[in-house]
């Protein structure tokens, strides 16, 4: 067994939410707005973001990093709040790396979530993604809705500039029509039937006002936050014990691996809140 497991605080603890730069912030927003007596600890791995081009060895790293970082700061509980990590990292480290950590604790992704509602959104059957181009590669949300809904059919597109523009703050600017019509008409081309939409990258839903704009009439688009939120509720309803290891003080703490002035800045954001922002280490 790991020496790993004796250096992890035993005590209740806040519920991690890890993201590889800000997009999980919209993670964080829906499950505060449906569970706002728990208390969060975010992390952001801003220094070495984005994780979606980079390969699943490199993210399964440095996604166990954060994963451990916020075992050390007293979570019992993390949300793997980054679609790309929840692809590559997810399954081995509850395969791998919980066992010898401390199997008490639980890792949880974004993409099952999704994956188990979409049955009740979509009417026709014809579901779109859009990811990031690792998110796209790994099939991950092909696999989760197929293995629960058969009958879906499902096409995916990477967007590559989509969280540039997001985290350089274009996302409102004329030349992000671009990019968004771009990625809205390849997607289309490839199933024209397709009636509802998930947005598979947690910034995507900055570029709500743009992709509404070009999206035709009638196909709905999801966003996560809520769904993940409420699949966050049904597993404290289902493991009490864990529900028990989560402290309730209503508090968030902000961790990133880059520069908190910059992290604060661009957390408004997402937020529209004013926060405090620590610096924090991983891998070294």
């Amino acid at each position: 067994m790991s020496s790993i497991q004796y250096q992890l605080p035993q005590a209740p603890g806040p519920i991690g939410i890890f993201d590889s730069g800000y997009g999980g912030l919209t993670i964080l927003h829906g499950i505060r707005q449906l569970l706002p007596e728990y208390d969060y600890l975010y992390l952001g791995d801003n220094a070495r973001t984005p994780y979606g081009t980079r390969s699943f060895e490199v993210v399964y790293e440095f996604t166990r990093q954060a994963v451990i970082k916020l075992f050390e700061m007293g979570c019992h509980l993390v949300i793997l709040g980054c679609n790309t990590a929840s692809a590559k990292a997810l399954r081995s480290i509850q395969q791998n790396d919980l066992p010898k950590w401390d199997p008490d604790r639980r890792v949880l992704g974004v993409i099952r979530p999704t994956a188990e509602v979409i049955g009740t959104l979509t009417h026709n059957r014809h579901v779109g993604i859009f990811a990031t181009e690792g998110t796209i590669k790994s099939e991950s949300y092909n696999l989760e809705i197929q293995k629960l809904h058969p009958d879906i059919e499902v096409s995916g597109v990477a967007c590559p500039f989509w969280v540039p523009l997001v985290e350089y703050n274009e996302a409102d600017s004329p030349g992000a029509d671009y990019f968004v019509k771009k990625r809205i008409d390849q997607l289309l081309r490839l199933d024209p039937e397709i009636d509802t939409v998930i947005l598979g990258c947690t910034h995507y839903p900055l570029l709500l006002p743009k992709i509404h704009k070009y999206m035709p009439r009638g196909i709905r688009i999801i966003a996560q936050g809520e769904y993940v939120a409420s699949s966050l509720q049904s597993y404290f309803q289902r493991h009490p014990d864990m529900e028990q290891r989560c402290t309730k003080n209503g508090q968030t703490r902000y961790l990133t691996t880059e520069n908190p002035e910059r992290f604060k800045e661009q957390a408004q954001l997402f937020l529209h809140e004013d926060i405090e922002v620590e610096n924090v280490v991983l891998g070294g």
